[in-house]
């Protein structure tokens, strides 16, 4: 089969450098509500809610659909981002049926398995989907992951490959995480190693790229080897390491949610708990030979991003 691709959330940090990777010797587009310049195939301005999506796929003979759009930081409005990161979950997975596509790739997230103090020390993908309604981005990374499992039981023609990054880095992320990397200090709570899993962008792009060719399938965690506390990332950007208390960090959720900000007490889970995503599967069954681990991802970002110097 020569591969058709299509790309949403195509203008964003993966889509535009998996589509210009792609499209050296296959044909993709993507959607965006927004353009580039940079990018070496074409973007339909479109919302992935839009029904008319189903008429492009048809219309371009569309054989692989690659789903990236979605809220990546909470706005203050939670049923706007419900309906895009969910209900337009809902749409592509309709146009795809509709359209005659036979092959989904979604990016889920370790989100998706939630952040509770009983998770294993290592998740594995077969470990259940608990993402908190507290954190919109998780929840709605479960409802999604729920939803695709419905379908690929009652419409087995179209194919899934589902991955579940940890913490993507690179040498241009940015992001509310990487802010914590950036700050004077590096925060964390008493009582908790607070783990970070890292992958490193290429290796993300790297991965989608070896599923779409070979149209593979299943659902894989992406992380590369091993894992950082936020002590061992204080320590190798040289920075003081400052620990709070846990019901500090929830006062100050709390002032920052009654001066209308979208954050939540209970969202202090998030350095509290987090998952650390087991990368056998997506070495062994999948097959993908990660090119960084977690620590070298991170040295990698921290180095361009000149917060550490290795030849100084």
């Amino acid at each position: 089969m020569t591969q058709r691709i299509l790309i949403t959330g195509a203008a964003g940090y993966i889509g535009h450098q998996l589509g210009n990777r792609l499209a050296s010797d296959l044909y993709v587009i993507g959607t965006d509500l927004r353009s580039r310049d940079d990018v070496r195939f074409p973007i339909h301005q479109m919302d992935i809610r839009d029904p008319a999506l189903a008429d492009l796929l048809q219309r371009e003979s569309i054989t692989h659909v690659v789903h990236l759009a979605s809220v990546l930081q909470a706005s203050a409005d939670r049923r706007r981002d419900y309906d895009i990161d969910v209900n337009g979950t809902r749409n592509v997975l309709e146009c795809c049926l509709s359209a005659g596509v036979q092959h989904l790739t979604v990016t889920s997230s370790g989100a998706a398995y939630g952040y509770h103090p009983d998770n294993p020390d290592w998740i594995d993908e077969r470990d259940p989907l608990r993402g908190n309604p507290e954190f919109a981005y998780s929840d709605h990374k479960r409802q999604v992951e729920e939803m695709l499992a419905r379908y690929r039981q009652t419409y087995q023609e179209l194919q899934q490959l589902i991955f579940r990054p940890g913490t993507v880095l690179g040498a241009d992320t940015r992001n509310q995480i990487t802010d914590l990397f950036m700050a004077p200090r590096i925060l964390a709570l008493k009582g908790s190693d607070s783990p970070f899993v890292f992958i490193w962008d290429q290796d993300v792009i790297g991965a989608m790229e070896m599923g779409l060719r070979r149209s593979k399938t299943g659902i894989y965690n992406m992380a590369g080897d091993g894992a950082l506390s936020m002590a061992e990332i204080a320590a190798r950007l040289n920075k003081p390491l400052r620990r709070l208390p846990v019901w500090l960090v929830r006062l100050g959720l709390q002032l920052a949610q009654w001066r209308g900000r979208p954050t939540s007490p209970a969202q202090v889970k998030f350095l509290q708990y987090r998952p650390v995503l087991s990368n056998r599967r997506l070495k062994e069954e999948f097959g993908y030979q990660l090119q960084k681990t977690s620590a070298q991802t991170f040295d990698f970002f921290a180095e361009r991003n000149g917060l550490i110097n290795r030849d100084g």
